[in-house]
């Protein structure tokens, strides 16, 4: 891994599973991070508000608040570090859920460590900007705490899914986006699908904010990809 080791990484795991915890805890010091860790979503809450954290590692089966609340909660008090989600669950209604309560990314149990490892990479490239109240592009606005978009005044309904496609390309605005890019994004590491499916979930966002409103800011880059334009008239 490139190191963060000269980069004074600091990572807030919460795991209830002691064992496994700690054992994750050393690997990710012996790469360089300082870790610290909490038991149950309430000491988490407690640790991620009262302390400024690099990423934070969630489980979502937690005493206390689980893993979905705590992520919430953690976004509500202006907790914007790079979080991601453990589960030893499977599903699309999991990870739903988890990116929909503002998690970037999620991984299930069991997992390798080198992927983890490539995620947390990921995660700390991505950095944690300073994130606006609500994102806006021409007259596009999509609040990522409250995960809600609107359209001038007119507030755009869709699914979990369809409202992390678009947040992804709000924040990317401008830029060309890949359909791997939004398929390592949006969806889980096991998913074993093919690109086709962000196609089918990318019409249905084009016909919920284009469409139906007779714009055209989602652009098709042929072979490359997609990119989202102000398109306010």
């Amino acid at each position: 891994m490139n190191a963060p080791h000269d980069l004074g990484v600091k990572l807030l795991l919460v795991e209830d599973e002691k064992r496994f915890a700690e054992a994750l805890k050393a690997g990710l010091e012996s790469e360089g991070f300082s870790v610290d860790i909490a038991h149950n979503g309430d000491d988490g809450l407690w640790l991620g508000t009262g302390r400024a954290y690099d990423v934070i590692i969630l489980d979502i089966m937690l005493p206390g608040l689980n893993g979905f609340r705590l992520c919430k909660a953690l976004r509500d008090a202006g907790v914007w570090a790079p979080v991601l989600m453990l589960t030893a669950k499977d599903g699309e209604y999991d990870e739903a859920e988890a990116l929909d309560t503002g998690a970037d990314d999620f991984i299930s149990k069991p997992f390798s460590y080198v992927v983890l490892l490539a995620r947390l990479r990921a995660l700390l490239r991505r950095g944690e900007p300073q994130r606006p109240a609500v994102l806006r592009c021409g007259d596009i606005s999509f609040d990522p705490a409250a995960k809600r978009c609107w359209r001038g005044q007119c507030e755009v309904h869709m699914t979990a899914r369809e409202l992390a496609i678009t947040e992804y390309l709000v924040r990317r605005a401008g830029e060309v986006v890949s359909k791997s890019e939004i398929l390592d994004h949006i969806w889980d590491f096991a998913f074993d699908g093919t690109s086709n499916v962000v196609e089918v979930h990318m019409s249905r966002v084009r016909q919920k904010l284009d469409r139906a409103f007779g714009r055209h800011s989602i652009e098709t880059v042929r072979g490359s990809g997609y990119r989202l334009v102000a398109d306010d008239a």
